[in-house]
């Protein structure tokens, strides 16, 4: 019971909205940002060689609502994952991502690694009283709206921390994407580049920025965009 009271508040504290900003980069852009960062951030501690491999699978509905709410700039909405770094099978997170006012929050729980493979198959996983809530909210809406696989999205990502302002920057590229959902933790997965996709930088913090990174992350000429790996992902289908 102690197990899952700590499971439950770390979603609860999860409840705190960041902010976020994604510009797209090119390659000179990453080299010039890498050699200043490294100067005034450290590396994320999960990190190997400064960098890890994500693979995530995206759910949306029958309708693709998840995806045309982010085509539309929709202020209020959310998107489930599942997910797992550097092949590692036995280590598998549930996600929910919500967007709110520009505001950005990420709930995470573990799922065991038959959980991930039966809803990667598409089946509403079975859940008990004492399962974590993220995870009894999947299969809600499983049997509600749909909910289903659509896609899975591999990359690489460079992450970098700084303590005052919890910021994180990270860099994101060789987006590819394949459309077996069921093969989700197969690392035979054959994936294919997701079309001209950006290098993605990725810049988040809580209360404030500081000036030090703020300076650091500026490039002549570049904006926060709206990019996403899902939707870009989503361009064969």
């Amino acid at each position: 019971m102690a197990q899952n009271a700590t499971v439950h508040a770390k979603e609860k504290n999860a409840m705190d909205f960041r902010h976020e900003w994604k510009i797209e980069i090119n390659t000179a852009d990453l080299l010039a940002l890498r050699s200043r960062l490294r100067v005034l951030m450290a590396p994320d501690e999960h990190a190997v060689n400064g960098r890890y491999r994500i693979r995530s699978l995206y759910f949306d509905t029958p309708t693709d609502r998840a995806l045309q709410e982010k085509i539309d700039g929709v202020n209020r909405r959310e998107k489930f994952r599942i997910r797992y770094y550097n092949g590692d099978t036995g280590l598998v997170n549930l996600e929910k991502k919500s967007k709110l006012n520009g505001l950005c929050n990420k709930q995470t729980v573990q799922i065991t690694t038959a959980q991930a493979q039966a809803i990667a198959e598409g089946n509403i996983p079975q859940t008990g009283q004492d399962a974590p809530p993220l995870l009894q909210e999947l299969r809600c809406k499983m049997k509600t709206e749909g909910l289903r696989p659509k896609v899975v999205v591999d990359y690489i990502r460079e992450p970098f921390v700084y303590g005052p302002g919890n910021v994180r920057v990270t860099f994101d590229y060789g987006i590819r994407t394949g459309l077996r959902c069921t093969d989700f933790l197969n690392a035979d997965l054959v994936t294919v580049p997701a079309g001209d996709a950006p290098i993605l930088m990725e810049v988040k913090w809580n209360a404030f920025l500081p000036d030090v990174i703020r300076d650091a992350v500026q490039m002549t000429g570049r904006r926060a965009s709206a990019f996403s790996k899902y939707a870009q992902s989503r361009i064969y289908g």
